[in-house]
């Protein structure tokens, strides 16, 4: 059902500072860019690191530290429905993001922030 990390992201208050430091942490420029919203691409498979304005943050999910982990799925509708028959209970729903770009998250059993989105970027990394 999971087929691999797509986005991680982490919020800031001080967007411009936080991909400033990132960007010199990780030694490369973000890929993407627009206001409020960085992504990097990390690691052997070119993960996604998001560093994103506070004020995007669904309420509640980002304290101190706060990141919720997005995991690519084809059928992200079928994918939130078996969550939630399982004992997941929405935290946000359905949100388009942009054009290839949705997102949801829900809360596990156990208290965690499960994040699932479908995502052209990992397709595409897929597909190469």
């Amino acid at each position: 059902m999971l087929r691999g990390l797509a986005t991680v992201s982490f919020y800031a208050d001080d967007h411009a500072a936080a991909t400033r430091w990132y960007t010199e942490m990780l030694g490369i420029e973000p890929y993407f860019t627009r206001p409020g919203y960085a992504e990097f691409r990390i690691g052997d498979y070119q993960h996604e690191l998001g560093v994103i304005d506070r004020r995007y943050a669904p309420p509640g999910a980002a304290g101190p530290g706060g990141a919720i982990v997005y995991w690519h799925t084809d059928d992200l509708q079928g994918t939130l429905d078996r969550l939630k028959s399982l004992g997941a209970k929405e935290f946000e729903p359905l949100t388009e993001r942009g054009p290839g770009f949705v997102t949801a998250s829900v809360v596990d059993p156990f208290g965690n922030v499960l994040g699932v989105m479908t995502n052209v970027h990992y397709l595409e990394v897929l597909g190469s």
